[in-house]
């Protein structure tokens, strides 16, 4: 008589230890993780179902419906008969909060960063040369007196910082692009408390930090469209590679 061997499975987390509340949603978090770290490469297809429910303890129900989020995602592809395959990097949605996250965590580099805040420059850039032209009195108004406020906070760095995001989104208001300030903020808020995009700071970095916050406002008051969006373009570029320090090449952000 031949026996089979069972199928080999693949460990759980220590995390599945202590089930949590929703289990869709862990399921969904883990298998995210697993796949950004490459523990289920690109080309590959994920255990089949009875073992991702052996694995986590869960019903089929939870698994199908992990994967579904899996494939809005797009991390993964259900083929009839062959699986559900892992898609390649260019598919992921980078915006999916879970997957921007699992990817910072993984890229020692920083180069998925060095992306993010070359998106944002691009962005806030344009914002402040439109705002250059189309702000009035009352903005230019509330610029002056955060900057002049955040003259005074170099050593209250939690403050500091909270006027200098309260200092972009004017000029992101006054754009009026809703767009790109939306894009801007979900990028922002997604890695805010991230220890490697919140890198170096302190009273000096505050103190830098301000003077090209100063010259944008100076761009935006003259109306100087042109200077307003390089002015924009060289602090975030400065305020990152000060921020990011010696860590990995930062040659993404060259143009």
């Amino acid at each position: 008589m031949t026996t089979t061997s069972p199928e080999p499975t693949v460990p759980a987390s220590p995390a599945w230890a202590r089930r949590p509340n929703n289990l869709a949603k862990a399921v969904t978090a883990e298998l995210v993780d697993r796949i950004v770290r490459g523990v289920h490469p690109y080309g590959s297809t994920l255990p089949p179902e009875p073992v991702l429910c052996e694995m986590f303890s869960v019903s089929r129900t939870v698994i199908r419906e992990a994967v579904k989020v899996l494939q809005e995602k797009g991390l993964v592809q259900v083929r009839q008969g062959a699986g559900t395959m892992v898609n390649p990097l260019v598919a992921w949605n980078m915006l999916d909060e879970l997957v921007l996250a699992a990817t910072i965590a993984e890229d020692e580099s920083l180069a998925i960063l060095d992306d993010l805040v070359v998106t944002r420059r691009l962005l806030e850039s344009d914002m402040a040369q439109v705002a250059a032209r189309v702000a009035d009195e009352d903005t230019l108004d509330r610029l002056r007196a955060l900057v002049d406020r955040m003259d005074e906070l170099y050593h209250d760095v939690p403050t500091y910082h909270e006027h200098d995001r309260a200092f972009h989104d004017t000029i992101m208001r006054a754009s009026g692009n809703r767009i790109a300030r939306g894009v801007v903020r979900a990028l922002e808020s997604q890695v805010i408390n991230t220890a490697s995009y919140v890198g170096v700071s302190g009273a000096e970095f505050c103190k830098a930090s301000n003077q090209g916050h100063r010259r944008i406002f100076e761009r935006i008051a003259a109306h100087d469209e042109a200077g307003a969006a390089d002015a924009m373009f060289t602090h975030i570029t400065e305020a990152w590679l000060v921020r990011r320090a010696a860590a990995g090449d930062p040659g993404r952000l060259k143009r």
